[in-house]
């Protein structure tokens, strides 16, 4: 997936950081939200995150980002979890989410529908998966507009 050169440069940035933190950068996304701008780094590890580690992350990176100013408009920023029922967006979210449950929202209707909810089965570039009651159902990549686990409690 081809990234814009505004968040490959950040993640060039960010993610070093992240790492020697002792976490894993799951998605970095800078977004316009209520007429403010966002730039959201999502960490992750192995026991979870909590408020602290979000903190732990936050502080080096936003001193990173006053000595470096690599964003020209005014933002804020976000550190936290994907949470629960984490977005998708890379083929290592789409592997890390075989044999899950996964919510699809299309940007047009296949079959009559624009949200599906099935388990991913499998993934290629061109199509993704679902087995939705026992019946497989392909989903070409290019119509969808996010795909989301359905988080288990």
């Amino acid at each position: 997936m081809k990234l814009n050169p505004l968040i490959e440069n950040l993640d060039l940035l960010i993610r070093p950081i992240v790492e020697d933190k002792g976490y894993e950068m799951y998605y970095l996304e800078f977004v316009k939200d209520d007429g403010e701008n966002y730039l959201r780094v999502y960490i992750e590890s192995e026991n979870g995150i909590s408020l602290e580690d979000c903190e732990k992350v936050s502080r080096p990176i936003s001193t990173m980002l006053d000595e470096k100013d690599p964003i020209a408009e005014s933002y804020y920023l976000e550190v936290s979890s994907p949470g629960l029922n984490r977005s998708l967006h890379t083929e290592k979210h789409y592997g890390d989410s075989i044999n899950k449950e996964v919510l699809v929202r299309l940007n047009k209707k296949l079959n009559d529908n624009k949200l599906y909810k099935g388990t991913l089965v499998s993934f290629d570039n061109e199509n993704i998966v679902l087995s939705i009651e026992d019946e497989a159902l392909s989903i070409p990549r290019d119509i969808i507009k996010a795909m989301n686990i359905e988080g288990e409690i």
